[in-house]
């Protein structure tokens, strides 16, 4: 009987069966033990028509609920995407490129990568930046172990400093990889929500590799990065900065603060909040660890006839190089999403960088203001922040989440999830996105939440 979802004819499967030597396919599977083996079929439904498996497909996709609006951030920011950056990055000779191996086939894709690094490289202050990673996590965790491989030539004990304000994903994916290696992750704990340097001084007096700094952290306070980068120089580690990208429109990069590695989560530039990715990991480098960097990173050169090209350099992969002498195993990049947020900071360029931050930074004070005013208590009182920010609810944020959801609105993120020592409150983000009058039916909303 022939499979009504697969091409081969049972003939054929046959065939095939005969030339490796077996008869059936249950011989094929004869090394499996019976145990582990399903002895009865899958329980499926019955095959349906097109038609049929539709029509259940779009009741299924009718239960959804889209929400009007959304102020949910913690790591995940809904920004307005630049019409272009769909239709340019759609086109055919990008969408369906393949690993550019190959440079004289591949010019296109290889400089549209090599503008990615430029645009990176300019935005953190930092001379070198890789070709991209698979998202923020990965980053952080990569720049964490080069790092640590640095320290380690030195003889400096392999501990790195780990804010408890870091986005409890990103320390999640730290200690994954560094589970089984020598790296040791210590805790510093905040202080009202941000670092304070004195307990950073205090941690220091104990060898460190590095300091991983989030800017905003986690609850959307702005750290004094200045102030902390210094003192990490000062005691010879190595200052790692995670930056939200759009940051940079209002302030200084964090390269030329003195970070050397600073890496961030690029889906702010021109990608959709799509049920958890595909994301963008960025990464740059000072010039100390150029050799270090992982990943790809393309080089521009000149062919034989003195005209401008674009190759694959410093491969230090381990498909390229010996694994033992490889600076990761991360073998690819996310070409397709570093080329939307190269589309994109080309679109806005740097006045629309800006103009973009001062919005994000506007309509979130704007939005504090009103519910701080309506009765709501800031979890971190006169501390800077961005866009996002923190409330008490004396109700718990899930009452205000279940109630909002209703009408259209998610209100936030519950902290209660991965800081229930500061629960109740609530992290509300307000990106550029909203008009005042939609911010304003959000003020309404939360209130009479309040009052039934």
């Amino acid at each position: 009987m022939n499979h009504p979802y697969l091409p081969l004819t049972s003939e054929q499967r046959q065939i095939m069966l005969e030339k490796i030597g077996v008869s059936s396919f249950e011989e094929l599977l004869a090394d499996i033990p019976a145990a582990l083996r399903l002895a009865q079929p899958l329980a499926l439904t019955e095959p349906k028509s097109e038609a049929e498996l539709v029509a259940d497909l779009e009741e299924i996709a009718g239960s959804n609920m889209i929400p009007r609006f959304s102020f949910v951030g913690a790591g995940a920011y809904q920004h307005l995407i630049p019409t272009v950056v769909s239709d340019l990055a759609g086109r055919s000779e990008f969408y369906t490129a393949y690993t550019p191996y190959q440079p004289e086939i591949s010019q296109g894709i290889l400089q549209a990568i090599f503008e990615y690094q430029t645009f990176v490289s300019e935005l953190f202050g930092l001379p070198v930046a890789n070709a991209s990673l698979y998202d923020g996590p990965t980053a952080l965790a990569e720049a964490a172990l080069m790092a640590a491989r640095a320290g380690a030539e030195k003889n400096i004990p392999q501990r790195i400093l780990v804010p408890a304000n870091l986005d409890p994903r990103l320390i999640q994916v730290l200690e994954t990889y560094t589970r089984n290696t020598p790296i040791e992750l210590v805790r510093l704990p905040d202080r009202n929500g941000v670092i304070d340097p004195g307990q950073l001084a205090v941690a220091m007096e104990q060898p460190l590799v590095a300091v991983i700094f989030q800017n905003p952290n986690f609850f959307g306070l702005l750290e004094d990065l200045p102030e902390l980068i210094d003192l990490v120089k000062k005691h010879e580690a190595v200052p790692i900065c995670y930056v939200h990208p759009l940051t940079m429109g209002i302030l200084e990069s964090p390269g030329k603060l003195g970070a050397e590695i600073v890496v961030g989560e690029g889906q702010p530039l021109g990608l959709p909040v799509a049920y958890g990715g595909p994301y963008l990991g960025m990464m740059a480098v000072s010039e100390r660890f150029i050799r270090r960097i992982p990943g790809r990173l393309v080089g521009e050169t000149v062919d034989h006839s003195g005209r401008r090209a674009f190759v694959l350099t410093l491969q230090t992969r381990e498909q390229h190089i010996r694994r033992e002498k490889a600076t990761s195993n991360i073998c690819s990049n996310q070409a397709l999403c570093a080329l939307r947020a190269s589309i994109y900071l080309g679109t806005i360029g740097p006045e629309g960088l800006r103009e973009i931050a001062a919005r994000c930074f506007n309509n979130a004070h704007y939005l504090y203001e009103r519910l701080i005013n309506s009765g709501f208590t800031p979890l971190y009182p006169d501390k800077p922040f961005f866009m996002e920010f923190a409330l008490r609810t004396p109700e718990g944020a899930d009452y205000y989440i279940n109630r909002l959801i209703n009408t259209g609105i998610l209100a936030g993120y519950d902290l209660s999830r991965s800081h229930p020592e500061r629960d109740p409150a609530i992290l509300i983000c307000a990106t550029e996105i909203f008009s005042r009058e939609q911010l304003d039916e959000f003020v309404t909303a939360m209130e009479g939440c309040r009052h039934e």
